[in-house]
């Protein structure tokens, strides 16, 4: 990637994703949602990846939302415009970080507002350091979240607690957002990455499929990706069948199948 708005580093068996518009608080432009969407496609081919983490660079943010100036010269140009060129990327990335097999964890450096907890609502697990502060405040600029915000906010939190975060605009702390479950636990700041990778290390050294697998049946009874996980999950028990494997054989070979039920 030439312009490196994010980093994407493996070690191991963590990933991790850093935005790298420090000087922007991370805010998310165009080029950056590509450079995250090539990074999930690398991770969906890697086989040695066990966990990812996603971050911000520097201290202030983990990423404040939509790159405002980037936006407004896009709706200048053409309104229909907000809707191909930022809303539906940003609903493909999004969803392509959420259904990922692997397990993701954010590790939240700072503010996280609009896109930027959207994103962070993406993945699976938060870790906080103790100044973040979290918010939609898309209302006090005439807008609403526009990246499922909307929608996987009150799954995690409540309806009313997300219609209040989303109604008022107002920002809340990282102990609020602990409480309300926003986000799974906060640490002082400068233990951030340590406990980040602490835990994506803890989850490695378990069985890679069976986390995945878990993932993916949580996922589903929660409503997210169901039919991947049924299909999927079928699919793969139909493969360690003597049917499974003599429909393919058969076809292989040009001959009639002779399926057995087992």
């Amino acid at each position: 990637m030439s312009d490196k708005q994010i980093l994407f580093e493996i070690h191991d068996a963590i990933a991790t994703i850093t935005l790298n518009r420090p000087e922007k608080l991370n805010a998310i432009s165009l080029a950056m949602l590509d450079q995250i969407e090539a990074a999930i496609t690398a991770l969906e081919q890697n086989r040695d990846v066990r966990v990812v983490i996603v971050t911000g660079a520097g201290e202030r943010a983990f990423c404040v939302g939509a790159d405002i100036k980037e936006w407004e010269q896009v709706i200048a140009d053409d309104p229909i415009a907000m809707w191909r060129a930022w809303d539906r990327p940003g609903h493909r990335v999004f969803d392509r970080l959420a259904r990922l097999h692997l397990p993701t964890i954010a590790a939240l450096n700072g503010f996280a507002f609009g896109g930027g907890l959207e994103l962070a609502l993406a993945c699976d697990l938060r870790v906080a350091a103790d100044h973040a502060e979290f918010a939609f405040p898309e209302v006090k600029i005439g807008t609403q979240p526009g990246w499922t915000g909307s929608q996987r906010l009150p799954a995690l939190i409540g309806i009313a607690r997300a219609k209040q975060m989303i109604f008022t605009g107002a920002r809340i702390s990282a102990q609020v957002a602990e409480r309300w479950g926003l986000v799974n636990e906060i640490v002082p700041r400068d233990q951030l990455v340590a406990r980040a990778n602490a835990l994506a290390n803890e989850i490695a050294t378990n069985a890679p499929l069976a986390v995945q697998f878990a993932k993916t049946i949580v996922d589903a009874g929660a409503g997210q990706g169901v039919e991947i996980a049924l299909e999927g999950l079928a699919a793969a028990l139909g493969a360690t069948t003597r049917d499974g494997k003599e429909g393919p054989a058969a076809f292989r070979e040009k001959r009639a199948a002779r399926f057995v039920g087992r």
